[in-house]
């Protein structure tokens, strides 16, 4: 079977390597400042899932300049994504928005916008700015649904409705934007099938996906939840059978813009296998090969 990678979506793209910077907006979320909750999602840390991001403190094209220079030696390309990653980046007046993000698009080595956000803070004023901006370079829109089960849901607090999903996703592709959604693989109490039910699901709607381990990082409620014994993580040999699953049930037009993921190896509680992260595309690259699942091209490089 064929699966559409992000590495070979980017080079039918723009015929080369593009690479991922992850920028950071200094924003907050609604599910942590109080006007939903004050306690975040169950399992994100207290960076927002953006400790990989640069200093907020810094403006856009610093921060561009600075990634740029980290990884210069070890990748050879003129095209990056400016990924606006950390929390959730269109919670802020959408005049702070379009400063950002206009300085990001108009960078001339930045090819897209990529936008990580929550469905449910996208407003018109937000969607227009989003539209504007894609007539000018490409934009993406991640959003973070992890599960379609409202029990879970409900469990890892991410206070909004599955239809909330629903209506952004119909609104952004209306305006042309790319939407990309990300999914959370071994979420607690889920069996395999609702797993693969939420895969599904979102393959029906999005342009990409993202498909990501589950971490348990410190400081989290969720550190709290594990340590006490109310459940396991996967090992990765489940993670892999769920993985190969998924992808094959996935339609080929979906871009998969990731395989598993990386957490903060300073944070990491469980599961301690993902640190080892070449052991775990080399075992993923097994698997797919057993399952005769392709890409057609370079596997190494289909994950960020």
């Amino acid at each position: 079977m064929y699966y559409y990678s992000l590495n070979e979506y980017l080079k039918n793209t723009f015929g080369e390597k593009v690479y991922k910077i992850s920028l950071n907006g200094g924003m907050t979320c609604p599910n942590r400042d109080g006007t939903l909750s004050d306690k975040g999602c169950i399992f994100c840390s207290k960076g927002g899932s953006g400790e990989f991001s640069a200093d907020y403190r810094l403006s856009v094209t610093r921060q561009i300049e600075q990634a740029k220079a980290k990884v210069k030696r070890k990748i050879k390309t003129n095209k990056y994504i400016a990924y606006f990653q950390a929390f959730t980046n269109t919670y802020a007046p959408v005049a702070y928005l379009e400063k950002i993000f206009t300085e990001a698009v108009n960078n001339r080595e930045v090819a897209v916008l990529s936008v990580a956000t929550r469905p449910d803070c996208l407003g018109r004023d937000v969607l227009d700015l989003l539209e504007r901006l894609n007539k000018i370079k490409p934009v993406w829109v991640e959003l973070g649904l992890q599960t379609i089960h409202p029990k879970t849901a409900e469990y890892i607090r991410r206070c909004y409705d599955l239809s909330v999903y629903n209506n952004a996703v119909k609104e952004l592709k209306f305006r042309g934007l790319q939407v990309i959604t990300h999914v959370i693989l071994g979420l607690p109490n889920e069996t395999k099938e609702e797993m693969l039910e939420t895969v599904s699901y979102v393959g029906k709607y999005t342009d990409g996906i993202k498909l990501q381990l589950l971490h348990v990082l410190k400081g989290t409620d969720l550190e709290k939840e594990y340590k006490n014994g109310s459940f396991k993580t996967l090992s990765m040999e489940e993670y892999i059978d769920i993985l190969c699953d998924a992808v094959e049930i996935l339609p080929e037009n979906v871009v998969i813009h990731r395989l598993t993921g990386d957490g903060d190896k300073k944070l990491l509680v469980s599961p301690m296998w993902s640190a080892d992260k070449k052991r775990v595309l080399n075992a993923i690259n097994k698997a797919f090969n057993e399952k005769n699942v392709t890409q057609g091209r370079n596997f190494k490089n289909t994950t960020e």
